[in-house]
């Protein structure tokens, strides 16, 4: 899941011949809806694949987590120097960590929780880290932005209160870690001028943290062909593919609508993991996601 570094409502401006050469607008609604749909279900694939791996054992988490970032790196290099044919620039080591932060934590959560609930967490935990980043820089809500804070925070408290259906709570924390780094990797890439080719930098930069830790564990170790198939799916395609997708919808967007239509990722991962994972919608999780939901809504409303 990927936040909107871009300004609400940027239009390109040209002269009358390249207006010209614009395809129809409805031609680019359906385009826009198509990149749209294809964004949110690589998104949520991450946590479907994550879950189908680790769920059975069919690779530890480690080996999960250094494929997936080693894919994701092949995929978004080759995408970056395609399109700029130079190698990609911009990332950070701040992205890096963040980025391995979030990787790591994200699978030793899906060890212990279903991808329905740990969507909710994700996405959640992400917003909430962007919205507690920007009280802190001084913006001030306005009243409905405030109640949806709430609500959304009482949502993310009901999830984790102890319980026969609550979420294990060591995978829980590691799922809000998780998106709280995910959150900071967001606002550290907030201001680049070409997403792909900054996150294929981060996403090397990344690369031998995640391969040290794999060195060291390799005691541990346990893979085998169709775990090691689900990870290099989830690098390269819902990663790799999802962020190409999405950076290349977001101007057709707008800032505001992007966030927004983030919303149907964790709805997409729940109905995901009860088709293909067998895994059971609780009442406890329904209406907390519906709480979640509900208030981020609230604080995306246009003024």
């Amino acid at each position: 899941m990927m936040a909107v570094p871009m300004a609400e409502g940027a239009v390109q401006t040209g002269d009358s011949s390249t207006a010209r050469m614009r395809p129809p607008a409805g031609s680019r609604r359906r385009r826009a809806a198509a990149l749209t749909v294809g964004t949110l279900v690589c998104f949520a694939a991450n946590s479907l694949l994550c879950r189908a791996a680790l769920r059975p054992r069919l690779v530890d988490a480690v080996t999960f987590t250094t494929v997936r970032i080693a894919s994701g790196a092949v995929a978004l290099t080759l995408i970056a120097v395609a399109r700029r044919r130079a190698w990609p620039r911009g990332g950070s080591l701040a992205g890096g960590l963040t980025l391995f932060a979030y990787a790591i934590s994200f699978s030793l959560a899906y060890v212990r929780i279903g991808a329905g609930v740990g969507a909710l967490l994700l996405f959640g935990a992400v917003q909430v880290t962007m919205l507690g980043w920007s009280l802190a820089q001084g913006a001030r809500p306005r009243p409905v932005e405030w109640l949806g804070i709430a609500v959304a925070l009482a949502g993310l408290a009901w999830l984790g209160l102890p319980g026969a259906t609550a979420p294990d709570p060591a995978g829980a924390a590691l799922m809000v870690i998780s998106g709280a780094c995910w959150g900071a990797y967001s606002l550290l890439g907030r201001s680049g001028r070409d997403p792909v080719a900054s996150n294929a930098d981060n996403f090397l930069r990344a690369l031998p943290l995640v391969l040290a830790l794999s060195v060291a564990l390799a005691g541990r170790a346990a893979a085998s062909g169709p775990g090691i198939l689900l990870a290099a799916a989830s690098g390269a395609l819902a990663s790799g593919g999802g962020y190409s997708l999405w950076y290349a919808v977001v101007p057709d967007l707008g800032a505001t609508r992007a966030a927004a239509v983030q919303l149907g990722v964790p709805v997409l991962a729940g109905l995901g993991a009860t088709a293909f994972l067998g895994e059971r919608l609780t009442p406890r999780v329904a209406a907390s996601g519906a709480a979640i939901l509900a208030g981020i809504a609230l604080t995306l409303r246009r003024r």
